[in-house]
C-alpha cells in the first residue's frame, strides 16, 4: 500500500499535455503541485506564514533555479547558485501580478509561493509551468483567492499563431506573447514583437484565452480532488457615517488639492487636508494621547474618498487630475550628447518623468555570460535600468537593482532588441542604462524613448527609432475612459496599466496588467488604437533631436574592424608560438580574434590604431607583387650569392650579390650588408612555381621610376635557390626551407 494519497489532472495545451499532480511531495506546505509538460517539471508550493499587523498584503514569490535540472553545474567560483537570475525574477512578477488582485481585502497572513524547477528538457519552457503551477498550488491551498490564473504562451512564426511553443523557436518568433488570466478574463500580458499589428496583438490575445479557459478548469477539478478548507476573512469594513462626514466637512478641499500643479505640490496639498482631517475626526485626548485605531479609521476612510473623487472625475467628469484631455501627452523634450565621454546619451523629459540614457560599445568579448537553465549562453545587446530615492524626492538605501527595476529595464530591452543590427553588420557589444532622474509615471516607457535616441546618438545602426507610451483606464459602471501617458495617481487608482512600445511600423514591445475584469476587447481595443497615436506623436518630437543613427562612431569609442586572409596565411599573423599576434596587439592595443576561416577581427581604442594593425596584418598577408616596396626590410641572413631580406613575418625575397651595390662589383655579400640590417626593396620579380621573390634595392637607378612591366623584364639578376614559396612561416609559424638554407632548420 502506497503512503502517498496523489492526486493528478491533465490537460491538453497546445501540442502538449500539461500535467498537476498532488500528494506526493512537500506535503507539509499548504499547498504543493508538480506541473510537468514532456520532460521539463516544476514543483510549486503555497504556505500560509503568521497573520501580521500591517495594511498590505504580505505575499512574496520565488523562483528557485537548480542548474543540476539541465544537467548543468553552476559556473560560479563556488559551483553553486547564487542570486536569482533575471529570468526567475521575471518569472516571479509574471506569478505576482495577475494574483495579487485576487487576495481578499484584508488577507493580511504571510504567504509565500515558491517555484523550483526539478527538471528542464529545452523544449518547454519552465516560466510558463510555473506560471501555472503557482495557481494550481494556491488553489488547493488554505488561501481564499478569488480565482484561479492560467497562463499560456503565444508565438507567431512564418505567419501562424503558435501556443506554448518549444523554446529552441523562441528566438525565432516574430511575436513571443505570454498571457495570464482567469476563465473570465485576461490579467496580465508580456509580449516582445519584430513589429506586429495591433491586430495581431488582439489576435493572439483571443487565442490565448480560450486556452486559459482549460486551465482554469483543470485547477478547478484538482481543487475539488484535493484542495483544503479555506481559511476565512472578513474584509475591512469602513465607517460609512464617517465618509459621509468627511465628506461634508472636507469633500470641496480635496478636490481643490486635487486640482493643485505639480506632483510634489499636489501630493503636499492632499496631505495638508488629510492631516485636517485626522486632526477633526482623531482629536488627541487631554493627555495628549492619540487613539491609533481611530486615526487609522479615519486615514482608511479618506482614501476611500480620494480615490472615488479622483476616479469619478476622471471617468465621469473626463477631468483628469492635471487637467490634459484623455489622449494628452505631457510636454515633451529631447536631448542628445548629455555625457560627453559616453559613446552615446540621450535626455527625455516627459512632464514630471526624466530619463537620461548611456549607451556603451565594447568588444565581442564583453558579451554577457547568461549562466541560467535555459539554451541562451551570452548576450550581445542588454539593457538596465535604476530608480534611486531622489526620484520621488525621496531618501532611501541604494542597495542594487529591485525586481521592479529589473523588469523595466527586461521590458525597455525587448521593446529594442528588435531594431539592434546583427553581429556580422555591427560587431559591437552594446550596453545601454537608463538612470531615471525623476518619476511621476511610465518611467519604464521613458527609458525606451531616450534609449533609443542614446543608441542612435552613439552610431548604432537601428532599423527604425522606438517610443514607448503607458495607457491607463478609469471605470466607473458602464462609463469608462482611456487614458495616455498616465501619470503616477492614475497608476496607481486605475483599472489598467498598459505599456506599448514599438516603431512608427508596428509593436515591439507590450506589458499590461489589469485589475478588474470587466476589460473587454472593444476596450483593449480602443487603448491601442490611442497607445499608436501617443507613440506616432512622440517618435515625431524624438526626431526633433535625432533623426537616425550617426554615421561615425564616438571618437571615444572602441574601433572594429574585420577582415579576411587566405586560410594559409593565418600562420604568418600568429606567429611561432602565438610571438607574432601577441606582438601586433602590445603594438596597436588591441585584441585581435582569428577565426579558422581566415576571418580576423581587430579591436583597440581609436580608429587610428585600427586602421595602422589592419594594414599591418594586409601587409604581412598579402601576396608580394612586381612593384610593391618594402622600407627598412631586415636582411636575415647572407650567403656566398645573396642576401634574404624579410619583406613580412614568414615571407623572404632575395637580393642577388650582383645587385648589393649598383654598378659595382662586390666579392662578397658581407663586406656591404650584414645580418639584422634594415634595408629598402623593391620586388622585381615573382615566381610562384619556383617559390621566388626577386629583389632590388630601391634606390638603384635601374628600378627608380619604373612601372611593374618595367620592372619585370630588368629581373633580380642571376641565379639563387628554390624557395618554398617565399613563404618562411606556416600555421604553426615554423620556417620552411629548402637547398641551402637546409643548415637553418638544423
Amino acid at each position: 500500500m502506497s503512503m502517498f494519497d496523489v492526486s493528478r489532472v491533465s490537460v491538453d495545451v497546445g501540442d502538449s499535455q500539461i500535467s498537476f499532480e498532488t500528494g506526493k511531495l512537500a506535503k507539509q506546505a499548504g499547498g504543493a503541485v508538480v506541473v510537468q509538460a514532456g520532460d521539463t517539471m516544476v514543483l510549486c508550493t503555497a504556505t500560509v506564514g503568521s497573520l501580521r499587523d500591517v495594511d498590505f498584503l504580505p505575499l512574496t514569490v520565488d523562483i528557485e533555479e537548480r542548474m543540476y535540472a539541465a544537467g548543468k553545474i553552476p559556473g560560479s567560483f563556488f559551483r553553486r547558485e547564487g542570486k536569482s537570475s533575471e529570468k526567475a525574477t521575471l518569472t516571479a512578477r509574471m506569478i505576482d501580478r495577475p494574483i495579487r488582485p485576487l487576495f481578499p481585502k484584508g488577507w493580511h497572513y504571510e504567504t509565500q509561493l515558491v517555484a523550483i524547477p526539478m527538471s528542464v528538457d529545452q523544449v518547454h519552457p519552465y516560466d510558463i509551468l510555473a506560471m501555472n503551477g503557482a495557481s494550481a498550488a494556491l488553489a488547493i491551498s488554505p488561501v481564499p483567492v478569488a480565482a484561479h490564473v492560467g497562463a499560456v504562451r503565444v508565438g507567431k512564426l512564418d505567419g501562424d499563431f503558435i501556443v506554448n511553443p518549444s523554446e529552441e523557436s523562441l528566438s525565432e518568433l516574430d511575436l513571443d506573447l505570454i498571457v495570464a488570466g482567469t476563465d473570465e478574463a485576461i490579467l496580465m500580458v508580456e509580449a516582445g514583437a519584430s513589429g506586429v499589428t495591433e491586430q495581431e496583438i488582439l489576435d493572439a490575445l483571443d487565442i490565448a484565452h480560450s486556452e486559459i479557459k482549460k486551465l482554469t478548469a483543470a485547477m478547478e477539478e484538482l481543487q475539488q480532488k484535493a484542495g483544503k478548507e479555506k481559511i476565512e476573512v472578513e474584509a475591512p469594513k469602513i465607517d460609512e457615517s464617517l465618509i459621509s462626514d468627511i465628506s461634508s466637512s472636507h469633500g470641496k478641499a480635496l478636490v481643490d488639492a486635487i486640482a493643485t500643479e505639480g506632483k510634489l505640490e499636489r501630493y503636499e496639498a492632499i496631505d495638508n487636508v488629510k492631516d485636517e482631517v485626522v486632526a477633526k475626526y482623531a482629536p488627541e485626548s487631554d493627555d495628549g494621547e492619540t487613539d491609533q485605531k481611530r486615526v487609522a479609521e479615519v486615514k482608511a476612510a479618506f482614501g476611500s474618498i480620494e480615490k472615488d473623487t479622483i476616479r469619478k472625475a476622471i471617468a465621469v467628469d473626463k477631468k483628469r487630475p492635471d487637467g490634459r484631455a484623455q489622449d494628452e501627452i505631457r510636454p515633451i523634450e529631447c536631448e542628445v550628447d548629455i555625457s560627453p565621454r559616453v559613446h552615446g546619451s540621450a535626455l527625455f523629459t516627459r512632464g514630471e518623468t526624466q530619463i537620461l540614457s548611456n549607451a556603451a560599445l565594447g568588444t565581442t568579448r564583453m558579451d554577457m555570460r547568461i549562466d541560467t537553465l535555459g539554451l541562451e549562453t551570452s548576450k550581445k545587446f542588454w539593457h538596465h535600468y535604476n530608480f534611486p530615492p531622489f526620484t520621488v524626492g525621496e531618501a532611501g538605501f541604494m542597495r542594487g537593482p529591485k525586481r521592479r527595476d529589473i523588469g523595466h529595464g527586461a521590458l525597455a530591452e525587448r521593446a529594442l532588441v528588435a531594431t539592434i543590427p546583427n553581429e556580422e553588420d555591427f560587431p559591437y557589444v552594446i550596453r545601454v542604462v537608463s538612470e531615471t532622474l525623476e518619476s511621476n509615471g511610465s518611467s519604464s516607457m521613458g527609458s525606451v524613448c531616450a534609449s533609443s535616441m542614446a543608441l542612435q546618438a552613439a552610431g548604432v545602426p537601428v532599423s527604425a527609432p522606438v517610443a514607448g507610451v503607458a495607457m491607463g483606464l478609469i471605470k466607473e459602471g458602464d462609463d469608462y475612459i482611456v487614458l495616455t501617458d498616465i501619470a503616477g495617481v492614475e497608476d496607481h487608482l486605475g483599472d489598467m496599466d498598459f505599456k506599448v512600445a514599438g516603431t512608427k511600423d508596428g509593436i515591439t514591445a507590450l506589458q499590461m496588467d489589469i485589475k478588474i475584469t470587466g476589460v473587454t476587447f472593444e476596450i483593449l481595443t480602443d487603448a491601442l488604437e490611442q497607445a499608436n497615436k501617443g507613440r506616432q506623436f512622440i517618435l515625431g518630437k524624438m526626431a526633433e533631436a535625432i533623426d537616425g543613427p550617426r554615421e561615425t562612431l564616438s571618437q571615444h569609442a572602441p574601433r572594429i574592424e574585420s577582415i579576411k586572409i587566405d586560410q594559409e596565411k593565418i600562420g604568418a599573423v600568429i606567429g611561432k608560438g602565438g610571438e607574432t599576434i601577441r606582438a601586433l596587439c602590445e603594438e596597436f592595443e588591441a585584441d585581435i580574434d582569428v577565426e579558422d576561416d581566415g576571418t580576423i577581427r581587430i579591436y583597440a581604442p581609436t580608429g587610428a590604431l585600427v586602421e595602422a594593425c589592419v594594414a599591418r596584418i594586409e601587409s604581412m598577408t598579402k601576396e608580394a607583387e612586381v612593384g610593391d616596396r618594402y622600407d627598412s626590410a631586415k636582411v636575415v641572413k647572407t650567403t656566398t650569392f645573396g642576401a634574404f631580406v624579410e619583406l613580412v613575418k614568414g615571407t623572404d625575397g632575395l637580393l642577388h650579390i650582383s645587385n648589393v651595390k649598383p654598378g659595382e662589383r662586390v666579392d662578397s655579400v658581407d663586406d656591404v650588408l650584414t645580418a639584422g640590417e634594415e634595408i629598402d626593396v623593391t620586388v622585381v620579380e615573382v615566381d610562384r612555381e619556383r617559390g621566388r621573390i626577386g629583389l632590388r634595392l630601391s634606390d638603384d637607378p635601374s628600378v627608380a621610376g619604373k612601372s611593374a612591366e618595367e620592372l619585370s623584364e630588368i629581373g633580380s639578376g642571376d641565379g639563387g635557390p628554390r624557395r618554398n614559396g617565399g613563404d618562411r612561416g606556416g600555421r604553426d609559424g615554423r620556417r620552411r626551407r629548402e637547398g641551402g638554407n637546409r643548415e637553418r632548420r638544423r
